[in-house]
């Protein structure tokens, strides 16, 4: 495919003023036309062989922001009551919580945050698997128990969330399911920005084509032009998606927060452990570890106390309640990921509702910020429905890129009067035009993003040993020398 020429229809001589810039570009254009095959072979070639695990985690995916809504109407019951006149203490809704399931342990506390919803106890409790909670639901006016179910994470997700968030991190395979994820968000990135290029590299007589498909353009064309169109407006979500996805990976996910916590943007903590107590005490998630609440001995102020010195310092709404153990106080932290800046904590001293410590969110290292921005927007909960929303049609962009990346194949078939086929493969060769000074800096990048990301890296090993092993057979069957 041709290219644009910046510079078509320049008259200019290299004696005009203009002829340093209309150099510049022809060199540009140049370097691209030497790197336009490379970079086409390289999205090729990925797109084939990792766009069945994109297809598996777009799918996934979509399901999964889906998810919150289904959620919603599937356990109604659990989650929303009769609007009462007033709210009973939460001491008396988590008593309610103990005394039907008196053999958990409470962990933490989700007060009813608006009218008609309920109040959620967490608990750690043989009832439920190993890093998940279970989760009592109580009315907030009359502290009747509406159900239990289990939970998961921060973000609370129920058995059907849960569920559809496995099969889209591990094909609920555990560790060895991971991999798939890690594979393809480790690609994804790269797939994107390659077919970036070479969308914006492509020649064409209108600038419209460029942001919406070609009007009357039929077969190939029209394929490529809804993929090329669709992937310009998709790009920088799915490159969002990859880089926020590989922060939850085994292998890259280690090395990007090694980095994070050298450049000093680690996610910190409110300290609540108690004066004279053992290090230790401010793991605070309140989710599958034992010991809160039911464990601590000595004066407790209550949860009640607790969090109305919490509203005192300004940490009120929608907040979660972690209880205190041994050693620590009591943790109480705003959970509105709806206006992410409203995440700030204190913890509470729980025999004299001394505060002891606060965080502001405002105080985070930016770098810490960001992050948890992109990992709630990937999530689904930044700002709610209109994140579901675009989560899933992200989603559906994926599925279509993908297909139509297949449908292009296809077509680009020698045999289409004989049946089945697939289409030709990019020649091979392609580094072999890309001038010296541009391959060596490209090969030390592609090495060092090939260390970082491992599965990327390990990947695309394998992938040159298989086309070199396939060149050499073609060769072979050629009768040349296989050189």
């Amino acid at each position: 495919m041709a290219i644009d020429d910046p510079v078509r229809g320049n008259t200019d001589t290299p004696d005009t003023p203009d002829a340093p810039e209309a150099q510049t570009a022809a060199e540009t254009r140049s370097t691209w036309s030497a790197l336009r095959p490379l970079v086409l072979r390289i999205h090729f070639y990925a797109g084939v062989l990792i766009a069945p695990l994109l297809l598996v985690a777009a799918t996934s995916g979509l399901l999964y922001a889906l998810s919150f809504q289904a959620e919603k109407v599937l356990y109604s019951h659990e989650l929303t009551t009769d609007v009462g006149e007033r709210k009973v203490p939460l001491d008396t809704q988590v008593a309610a919580a103990r005394k039907a399931h008196p053999e958990g342990t409470v962990t933490a506390v989700w007060p009813s945050a608006e009218d008609g919803a309920t109040t959620r106890v967490l608990m750690s409790s043989d009832e439920v698997e190993e890093g998940k909670s279970l989760a009592v639901f109580v009315d907030p006016y009359t502290a009747e128990v509406r159900g239990d179910l289990p939970s998961y994470g921060s973000s609370g997700a129920l058995p059907l969330r849960t569920w559809l968030d496995e099969l889209h991190r591990d094909l609920h395979l555990g560790d060895l399911g991971r991999n798939y994820s890690e594979l393809a968000a480790s690609w994804l990135w790269v797939v994107a920005l390659g077919g970036l290029l070479l969308w914006i590299g492509r020649k064409r007589s209108a600038k419209r084509a460029l942001f919406v498909p070609e009007r009357g353009a039929k077969g190939r064309r029209r394929t490529l032009s809804w993929h090329g169109s669709v992937g310009l407006w998709a790009v920088t979500g799915l490159v969002l998606l990859s880089a926020t996805g590989l922060t939850w990976s085994r292998h890259a996910g280690e090395n990007i927060g090694a980095v994070q916590d050298q450049l000093g943007g680690a996610t910190p903590v409110v300290a609540a452990t108690l004066e004279g107590a053992a290090a230790g005490g401010d793991e605070h998630e309140g989710h599958g570890a034992g010991g809160h609440g039911d464990a601590h001995q000595g004066a407790d102020i209550g949860i009640d106390n607790a969090v109305a010195a919490a509203a005192g310092e300004g940490v009120d709404g929608r907040i979660s309640v972690i209880l205190p153990a041994d050693g620590s106080g009591y943790v109480v932290k705003e959970t509105d990921t709806l206006f992410p800046v409203n995440l700030d904590s204190v913890a509470i001293d729980p025999a004299d509702a001394r505060v002891m410590d606060e965080l502001r969110f405002a105080d985070y290292p930016l770098l810490a910020q960001l992050t948890r921005f992109g990992i709630d927007a990937h999530m689904g909960v930044l700002f709610g429905l209109p994140n579901q929303l675009a989560l899933a049609a992200l989603m559906i962009g994926l599925i279509m890129l993908t297909v139509w990346g297949y449908r292009m194949w296809w077509l680009r078939r020698p045999t289409k009067g004989r049946g089945l086929g697939f289409g030709r493969p990019i020649p091979r060769g392609a580094w072999r035009k890309v001038p010296v000074t541009a391959l060596l800096p490209l090969a030390a990048v592609t090495a060092l993003v090939g260390w970082f990301v491992p599965m990327l890296g390990v990947s695309l090993l394998v992938f040159l040993a298989v086309d070199i092993t396939l060149g050499l057979v073609a060769r072979a069957r050629a009768g040349a020398p296989a050189a």
